[in-house]
């Protein structure tokens, strides 16, 4: 409608969009949540499914071993251990979609979203320190190495790509983080020739549980920071 040469927009021209853009925005903190929800998880996992093992010792054992032929926490293990996978592909389509032309932080939702679908299949499972000691090792124990090399592979380009996408404080927390992952990732690895021999190993679950509570540490940071990013962004909007 115009009079003297003043247009007026309908009423019903320009709303339309809000409740559009309103649930990407629900749908990005959702996604974003995932990360935050996929850590808590692998926590919850290392206190409660250690519980369905009598005789599991978490200080001494590694969580692999939860996971393990014939061990009886391998079900609820690989149950939950899908459910993590499913929040971390999750958190990475999250990650990708804030992007908005940061190329770094696009390939860290890739990294991520990669990261889940690796995992969402149950790993190739390691016998048990018993069956090993006595020969009894197979190609899934070789398997269940590379597994573990792939996911670490993982780990360090998330935090790599992490710590190009974000402001400085967040590059320094994620160095600081990778020199702990290099440092319990080097106690653990001193342990981890005798696991094969059932010799003692008093300290490897806590070197290993401790690298990986950094990870998921850094998860969480990440996750609360592209939640107040976008924030931002929105309010600036």
């Amino acid at each position: 409608m115009a009079a003297h040469g003043i247009a007026i927009a309908s009423p019903s021209s320009t709303p339309k969009t809000e409740p559009v853009a309103e649930g990407r925005t629900t749908l990005s903190k959702i996604l974003l949540a995932c990360g935050i929800a996929s850590s808590l998880l692998y926590v919850a996992m290392n206190v409660f499914v250690p519980t369905t093992w009598p005789g599991y010792n978490s200080a001494s054992q590694v969580v692999s071993e939860l996971s393990a032929v014939d061990a009886p926490s391998r079900p609820l293990w690989v149950v939950l251990g899908m459910v993590w996978a499913l929040l971390v592909t999750a958190f990475g389509w999250g990650v990708w979609a804030s992007a908005r032309g940061n190329r770094p932080l696009r390939i860290l939702g890739g990294v991520l979203i990669a990261c889940g679908l690796f995992n969402i299949v149950p790993w190739p499972p390691m016998h048990q320190r018993e069956v090993l000691a006595a020969g009894g090792g197979s190609l899934t124990d070789t398997l269940h190495i590379v597994w573990s090399m792939v996911a670490v592979v993982f780990m360090v380009l998330a935090i790599g790509f992490g710590a190009a996408a974000l402001g400085k404080r967040f590059r320094f927390y994620s160095i600081a983080t990778m020199v702990m992952l290099i440092g319990f990732g080097v106690l653990t690895g001193i342990d981890a020739p005798r696991i094969d021999a059932n010799l003692p190993t008093p300290w490897i679950g806590v070197w290993e549980r401790i690298n990986i509570g950094v990870y998921d540490l850094w998860v969480v940071v990440l996750s609360i920071a592209l939640l107040r990013r976008n924030a931002r962004a929105a309010g600036a909007r």
